[in-house]
């Protein structure tokens, strides 16, 4: 691909700044047209588990592996599995072991953006509309402002993509799983019993139709989730979120057969209560390819969030089209490459995820979850012992 070729990344996301860094590292520039006006505009979410063959390797290609290192946490990636009354069923607590270590979004935000141009992202950029230029090229609308002609527009903008409808006439749907995230700041200090209760990673704790997961995150913090099987919509009209107390109070009443020691988490919360309905796009979405234009991350292939594969996947596509474009002089041909490999490699993670949704607060899903734990423990094992046998 030559160096001069006109590409527009929408959205600034991990996938889309991957796809940024790749490329400039082989001196082809893009811009990154971002909806947030600055870098920490808005909260970036919880943490992620960034895997060796996928998110770690595209941050590799990227050459921020180092930068990583500083940032990352393996000693966040502990497992625990309890049932409402307390009861441990699964616990892997074995500190800095592992191959999934821990970043927090706002982390690896800022190492992807840092190693970029200041001008590369173009901040305060909510796309609204991209239109064809023609001979296979497209503008893209910022309000009343007009960028372009690209060769290459990429959408990286996630679920409700914005670039999407051009290539695929389907939208993310409700799963049927609503989650009201709540987070318990400088737990070690404060709730040092909570802190236990969490541990060095993850905890689980299941209950008839109900969970709850939280998650420990960097600086001590803890974000977690009540989880439901309920229609969309519910949330709005079961809670009010303007009052945060009775938020607190409605989760407390739903929860009232799990141990008090677990319900502590909603008692600790501080007072930022967020209801989100999980969507997904139907397994093996694929679309005709279109010169000009392709879809990366959530956007081509959001998944419900089971088995820490969305990030991962994102940075993988990254990776994936970036070496399909640096390898090509044909961009169309290099795309439609990356896309008919996209299309098969994502069909896997996206029917277990598909899977795990169906079945997830369901009379099996103690037993699907605790065969999903000991899966991984057991491949986590077989490799330490063969990079033992190998030294």
């Amino acid at each position: 691909m030559s160096n001069r070729s006109r590409i527009a990344i929408v959205g600034g996301g991990p996938g889309g700044l991957a796809l940024a860094n790749i490329l400039h590292v082989h001196g082809i520039v893009a811009t990154v047209f971002e909806r947030d006006g600055h870098a920490h505009d808005r909260p970036q979410g919880g943490t992620l588990d960034l895997h060796e063959e996928s998110g770690l390797l595209a941050l590799g290609r990227a050459g921020l592996t180092e930068a990583f290192m500083k940032v990352a946490r393996y000693e966040d990636q502990g497992d625990r599995l309890l049932d409402r009354s307390g009861q441990v069923h699964f616990e892997y607590q074995e500190a800095g072991a592992g191959d999934r270590p821990e970043v927090d979004r706002s982390a690896l935000r800022d190492i992807l953006l840092e190693s970029l141009q200041p001008q590369c992202v173009r901040w305060g950029s909510a796309v609204c509309y991209v239109s064809p230029a023609g001979d296979g090229t497209w503008n893209i609308l910022v309000g009343d402002r007009r960028f372009g002609p690209f060769d290459l527009v990429v959408g990286a903008d996630g679920s409700w993509s914005c670039v999407r409808p051009l290539l695929s006439p389907y939208k993310p749907q409700y799963t049927g799983l609503t989650f009201i995230e709540f987070g318990i700041d400088d737990i070690d200090r404060r709730f040092p019993a909570l802190s236990n209760l969490v541990g060095r990673g993850k905890v689980g704790i299941l209950g008839e139709g109900r969970e709850i997961i939280a998650q420990r995150n960097g600086h001590a913090h803890v974000r977690a989730y009540a989880i439901f099987r309920v229609p969309a919509g519910w949330a709005n009209r079961r809670f009010d979120f303007a009052s945060p107390a009775s938020v607190r109070t409605e989760l407390l009443r739903d929860f009232d057969d799990f141990a008090d020691e677990i319900t502590d988490l909603f008692r600790a919360a501080n007072d930022n209560f967020v209801a989100r309905q999980i969507h997904a796009l139907p397994v093996g979405h694929r679309w005709a390819h279109r010169a000009g234009l392709t879809l990366i991350g959530d956007a081509a292939h959001v998944m419900a969030p089971f088995g820490g594969e969305g990030v991962n996947a994102a940075l993988l596509d990254a990776a994936c089209l970036a070496q399909r474009l640096i390898e090509s002089a044909d961009t169309s041909a290099a795309v439609r490459a990356f896309e008919a490999d996209m299309f098969e490699r994502v069909e896997e993670a996206a029917e277990e995820s598909a899977g795990a949704a169906a079945t997830f607060l369901s009379h099996v899903s103690l037993a699907e979850t605790l065969a999903m734990y000991r899966d991984r423990l057991a491949r986590m094992q077989a490799a330490a012992a063969e990079a033992g046998d190998q030294r």
